[in-house]
């Protein structure tokens, strides 16, 4: 049993650092791209006239960092070698993403709309693994030339924990003796669709309500006949990218299918693991980056005379965050080595609840780890001269997203009294005693 992170880890670390002081901070300080982080981030970033999209100047300069990042081969990281990247494993993307967000806020590594020098590209794999080959050429496309930009389209309205429910259906419908599907129905949170060139749409084919089976992605065209941007919904954290879309008698070709038809469950979970153990490493790192700023701040600062830091009251909070911090990196890591030894399909079945263990009780730390950073720096905390603020407002959505914080707990609890999980077997053995 070793704990020590691999050599060779630590000096990619030290690689990625080098490579941000050479490349990514100077390109933030020029042209006062500094207003994207500072005070006036929310407001440098947010086209308050254009119904609160992001600044095309942002999404710019975001993309700028990716592709400096591409050419130096850091942000194809996670992906296999066969599309440019490292075979990146569980374990050094925790690591690495843990210390992107431990470093605070800047270009590097901007959560806000999952943006990082060392990049997350779910999509890459989803077409590897479910595309037919005509569609696998679409990774080129995403990857080298921008010229496919999906986005995801699975939560409704009416229905986002219980996805099985939605009410977005396609029938078999042909167009001029060619065979196709008609659909119907709406989506929200559609993150993107801004400027997506197709919306991986989830929708009920066949089977009822409630069942796994009987839903199928289509890689629908975001400009398709019947395809309509209904309001960009505006959140805790701007600027916003995440719109209500109608579709209305919109009509594809069978060729838009992705996956096996009634099999689109399959695509929507396939990433899960590997998002979750991720998100959850950025939330420890963002909290780490408030429990180290509070104790130097709180060193520093001396009302009445004396450090804040000498106050019980600063100091056992502060205990409590580090003591949750330390044990939640440890679980964090040993679940992300765990992962890299076993197939996607055996993480589902054997490993699971440990993942959903690390993101919701991650996500719940770094806000309150935020919190508490506002409370012991005082009025500069609260105001945005601080990160805190921002921090929480970002990481705040994670407790609801990939999953909710109740959903995941819900997953542990089936798989502690054995429901669902590795125990079902023990626990239906001594049910018949």
């Amino acid at each position: 049993m070793d704990f020590q992170l691999p050599p060779d880890l630590t000096a990619y670390l030290a690689e990625l650092d080098a490579f941000i002081a050479a490349e990514i901070a100077p390109l933030q300080a020029r042209d006062d791209n500094d207003r994207f982080f500072d005070h006036r981030r929310e407001w440098a970033r947010t086209d308050w006239d254009m119904g609160g999209l992001p600044r095309h100047e942002w999404e710019e300069l975001l993309a700028k960092a990716r592709k400096l990042a591409d050419q130096a081969g850091h942000y194809r990281f996670a992906l296999p070698k066969a599309y440019g990247g490292k075979d990146g494993s569980n374990l050094w993307m925790a690591v690495i993403r843990e210390h992107l967000a431990s470093k605070g806020l800047g270009l590097f590594n901007d959560l806000q709309n999952e943006h990082s020098i060392v990049g997350n590209n779910p999509f890459v794999l989803m077409i590897r693994d479910f595309g037919r080959p005509d569609q696998q050429s679409l990774i080129t496309d995403m990857l080298d030339k921008g010229a496919f930009r999906p986005t995801f389209g699975l939560t409704e309205p009416d229905h986002g924990s219980d996805a099985t429910f939605m009410e977005t259906r396609a029938i078999r419908e042909a167009h001029h003796g060619e065979a196709g599907w008609r659909i119907n129905g709406e989506k929200m949170w559609t993150t993107g669709m801004h400027a997506a060139t197709h919306c991986c749409l989830f929708v009920r084919t066949s089977g009822e309500d409630g069942d796994a089976r009987g839903i199928t992605a289509f890689l629908v065209p975001a400009h398709a006949p019947g395809v309509k941007i209904e309001e960009y919904l505006w959140t805790f954290n701007m600027p916003t990218d995440h719109p209500r879309v109608s579709f209305t008698d919109v009509w594809v070709p069978e060729s838009a299918m992705f996956g096996p038809e009634g099999g689109g469950l399959a695509l929507a979970q396939h990433f899960v693991h590997e998002n979750r153990i991720r998100q959850a490493a950025s939330s420890l790192g963002a909290a780490t980056y408030c429990i180290e700023e509070s104790i130097r701040y709180a060193r520093a600062r001396k009302p009445f005379g004396k450090a804040l830091a000498e106050n019980q009251a600063i100091q056992f909070p502060i205990v409590e965050l580090s003591t949750q911090a330390e044990m939640l990196r440890l679980l964090i890591r040993k679940t992300a080595w765990e992962m890299d030894q076993m197939s996607k399909v055996e993480v589902e079945k054997r490993l699971s609840d440990k993942v959903s263990m690390c993101n919701y009780w991650a996500n719940r730390l770094c806000c309150e780890a935020a919190d508490r950073a506002m409370q012991i720096h005082g009025g500069i905390g609260y105001s945005r001269h601080k990160p805190f603020e921002h921090i929480y407002r970002h990481h705040r959505r994670y407790r609801i997203t990939e999953g909710s914080e109740e959903i995941q707990m819900r997953k542990v609890a089936a798989w502690l009294f054995g429901y669902i999980g590795p125990r079902k077997q023990a626990f239906a053995d001594m049910d018949k005693v």
